[in-house]
């Protein structure tokens, strides 16, 4: 299935990803064409957790601070408790999300990712969801949190957890399919 030939796809993590939350993702996008590229904080590798444990690493592409946005038509933002907790205390990781949607591109997050949308200033408004433990962060943030396995908010696709997976990266397919997604950006402050 070669739906998204020619089609760059960012992945940005740093350690402690769930280890299916971002390997899922990647490996279905490949397989429907698109290029994936991994963005972490330093441009090396990053391991996972999985059921308790440290999981398996994932290569790195390219440091946080070196992507090009305008080379992405999406970025992917998987979960975990530790990866976006630690990602959005790292201000060129949130800035990055930020010229992501002010760049009208996709953005989907998944599980406790959520959590770097709300950093961004980018939730006000928007139907989301997100792993239960934080939907009260999303609806503080100004989201109108719903529980299904994905929602879509004109291009921001989030997810409650892994259980989820096969909506959610069939949604990213279809929104890719679609392109750039013109918005009204708003961006708190």
């Amino acid at each position: 299935m070669s739906d998204l030939k020619n089609t760059n796809i960012l992945i940005m993590s740093t350690n402690g990803f769930e280890q299916s939350e971002l390997v899922v993702p990647l490996e279905k996008l490949k397989a429907a064409g698109a290029t994936v590229h991994v963005a972490t904080p330093d441009g090396n590798a990053i391991t996972g957790w999985q059921d308790g444990n440290w999981g398996d690493s994932v290569d790195a592409d390219l440091k946080i601070s070196d992507v090009d946005v305008d080379n992405y038509i999406a970025l992917v933002l998987p979960g975990g408790q530790m990866n976006p907790d630690i990602l959005r205390a790292d201000s060129v990781a949130v800035n990055k999300i930020r010229r992501f949607v002010a760049s009208n591109k996709i953005i989907a997050a998944i599980c406790h990712a959520p959590w770097l949308l709300i950093e961004a200033g980018v939730v006000e408004g928007r139907e989301m969801t997100s792993y239960h433990s934080i939907n009260t962060d999303l609806q503080n943030a100004g989201a109108r949190f719903v529980d299904q396995e994905v929602a879509i908010s004109n291009g921001i696709i989030t997810s409650r957890s892994p259980e989820d997976l096969d909506a959610f990266v069939a949604k990213i397919i279809e929104e890719v399919r679609e392109g750039k997604h013109q918005r009204d950006v708003k961006l708190a402050s």
